[in-house]
């Protein structure tokens, strides 16, 4: 089993906190580690450290060298521009295809909130399972306990399991939907939360991809070797479409099973993510390092260094980092990312 943890996005829906040189999976939202490192010291209770993979962003690898313990700079393979999850995700299983073809990968984002191991274990043996005895790529699912408008969502086959039970093939994968559609997947009950986990022999992975993405195959095939022999790819990367796994391969096959599970899971993927995270008070308002909030409800702080003081407002997320301040009610903050465009576009790339 070969774990690879995708590490190389920018969390530009988390700005101003993360910024390109120092993003998400690198800040310690929880406690004294980075989300990395926490990702690494989860899957090293059920993999070998030598059998853990991190593919990243060239401009990162020397901070995760550097700070995430445990991990061979071997095991440490360099992207060399972002091109979303399908390109990453193929080169890793070309890569892997020349060790073992036949070993299972199980790939992992690197800054998802995980509590509860035992259940969190339980669904990883489950899905390897299911891995291993056929051709089936395999994806865990979250069982939601509200409807969230903040996740993709996984639709499946009641009736078509395999493995006792264990799994269920896929019927459709659902992007984030509005609030209506949310509370219909809730009690329909066969959705799932999309946790963006997925599980394969690395075969049938490349199998897959013949089918639907035969250009791509054909490209992380010629990067494969190089990655063995530690030699440059950038002339072979730069021509690659970018792409994500969702919409080049997984839609389109007919061999998935979803994995149910249970343990405590939030993908982080806004700043309104930590509402569900973070112990509030009785208003719903919640202060991360130095800060006050008075007449006010359902407000979020997060200022590590300079006091902020939030008076007679309701539903604001209030960033403080030092160089930038952001106010932005929670209920827009998935427009973050917009903003981060709009700096990034009139000369004011280096706030991001």
């Amino acid at each position: 089993m070969k774990c690879v943890i995708l590490a190389g996005g920018i969390g530009s829906r988390f700005w101003p906190y993360s910024r390109k040189n120092q993003p998400k999976q690198l800040l310690n939202i929880f406690g004294e580690k980075s989300m990395l490192q926490i990702t690494v010291d989860r899957l090293k209770k059920i993999n070998k450290i030598s059998e853990i993979y991190i593919i990243t962003r060239k401009d990162l690898y020397k901070s995760i060298i550097k700070n995430i313990k445990g991990i061979n700079a071997r095991n440490v393979i360099i992207e060399p521009s972002g091109k979303n999850t399908a390109p990453a995700i193929g080169m890793m299983a070309a890569y892997l295809a020349l060790k073992n073809p036949d070993d299972v990968m199980c790939v992992f984002p690197a800054d998802h909130y995980i509590v509860g191991h035992q259940k969190f274990q339980k669904a990883i043996y489950r899905a390897v399972r299911v891995a291993k005895k056929g051709d089936n790529i395999v994806t865990i699912g979250i069982k939601p306990n509200y409807p969230s408008t903040a996740y993709g969502y996984i639709q499946y086959e009641e009736n078509n399991q395999i493995e006792s039970k264990e799994a269920f093939q896929v019927k459709a994968f659902a992007e984030k939907p509005h609030g209506k559609l949310a509370e219909r997947f809730i009690s329909s009950g066969d959705f799932l939360w999309n946790a963006g986990m997925f599980f394969w022999k690395v075969n049938t992975f490349l199998n897959s991809m013949k089918i639907h993405m035969p250009e791509l195959l054909s490209e992380v095939e010629n990067i494969a070797p190089k990655i063995e022999n530690g030699d440059s790819f950038d002339s072979l990367w730069e021509f690659i479409k970018p792409e994500s796994i969702d919409y080049g391969l997984l839609e389109k096959a007919d061999n998935i099973y979803v994995v149910p599970a249970d343990f405590q899971w939030n993908d982080i993927g806004s700043w309104k993510a930590l509402y569900h995270v973070f112990n509030s008070d009785r208003k719903g308002n919640i202060i991360r390092g130095n800060g006050t909030i008075m007449e006010g409800k359902g407000n979020l702080i997060h200022s590590k260094d300079k006091f902020t003081a939030v008076l007679g407002i309701d539903n604001a997320v209030v960033i403080n980092t030092g160089d930038v301040t952001l106010v932005v009610n929670k209920d827009k903050v998935e427009n973050i990312k917009k903003l981060v465009h709009y700096l990034n576009t009139n000369n004011l790339g280096e706030l991001t």
